[in-house]
């Protein structure tokens, strides 16, 4: 069984090197590091390790780096997909549940939570209007979607990669997560998820224009889902189609199906493109 550990990162100087080699101690797998268009040092140390990447000449989102992963891993026939964060908020130690959860056999995503067992708050917490933001998220996609999951935001994932060859996945920005639940719903996937440790080291991060602003940041959210679950009539037991607003000034930009590259930037901050950040 092949694993490829994708790790997303955007001006990551001060992480890269040590949580790369943190990846290498408990990683059972390749490592793919996709930069999405730093400007900083981190080129010039990636190049310095023994690992494959991707690169961005421009800042393409979040979301556009897990497509190119998940890309990745079929054009190079990889049974599994881990992806993880590179700012210290995803611990590599962690890695070894996600491959004993992955020989189980029993799931095809397998999702971090970091509110599944409350005892595991390592440092800090995350700002209230996030954590406000995630939970009102995950209850709506639980709702809406007949889930049952505890953190829809957290990037900390492993992806059986014949199951999700065949979803469609185009938002390029911090909405991602939300596209993914519907789709790995509507295909049937089965979704199972483990206990992560709940790491917040920046509680000061910008999401940029208009998503800096939480009430903007959920409408997004919100309209996002409401447009992907409009995709599938009747496939929801929640859906009614046209029931959440957009927002139409923070709109994402299109992008493309899994498995091709996009041509649009994202409309976030690319300095705080992170899953997490939700």
């Amino acid at each position: 069984m092949r694993t490829l550990i994708a790790v997303p990162v955007y001006n990551e100087q001060k992480y890269v090197t040590k949580v790369l080699d943190e990846i290498r101690r408990y990683a059972n797998g390749d490592i793919l590091v996709i930069d999405d268009g730093s400007t900083d040092q981190t080129p010039l140390l990636l190049a310095q390790q023994p690992v494959d990447v991707v690169r961005h000449a421009q800042n393409r989102g979040y979301g556009q780096s897990l497509i190119d992963a998940f890309r990745w891993t079929l054009c190079n026939r990889y049974d599994w997909l881990i992806t993880m964060d590179c700012d210290e908020q995803h611990e590599p130690a962690s890695l070894p549940d996600f491959h004993r959860a992955i020989e189980q056999l029993d799931a095809d995503v397998i999702s971090g939570s970091r509110y599944l067992d409350a005892s595991l708050v390592a440092v800090g917490g995350p700002p209230a209007d996030r954590r406000s933001i995630n939970a009102t998220l995950t209850h709506t996609l639980n709702r809406t979607l007949g889930l049952s999951i505890t953190d829809a935001f957290c990037g900390y994932k492993a992806y059986r990669v014949r199951a999700v060859r065949h979803l469609m996945l185009d938002e390029t920005g911090y909405a991602f997560p939300i596209q993914f639940w519907v789709q790995c719903v509507a295909n049937g996937l089965r979704i199972k998820e483990i206990p992560v440790r709940l790491i917040y080291k920046d509680p000061n991060r910008s999401f940029g224009a208009v998503l800096d602003n939480p009430e903007h940041r959920l409408r997004h959210y919100e309209g996002v889902l409401q447009r992907e679950m409009d995709k599938f009539p009747g496939k929801f037991p929640g859906n009614i189609p046209g029931n959440i607003p957009v927002t139409p000034e923070v709109s994402q930009p299109t992008g493309v199906a899994s498995g091709a590259a996009g041509d649009e930037p994202c409309t976030c901050n690319a300095a705080t493109q992170r899953a997490d950040c939700v």
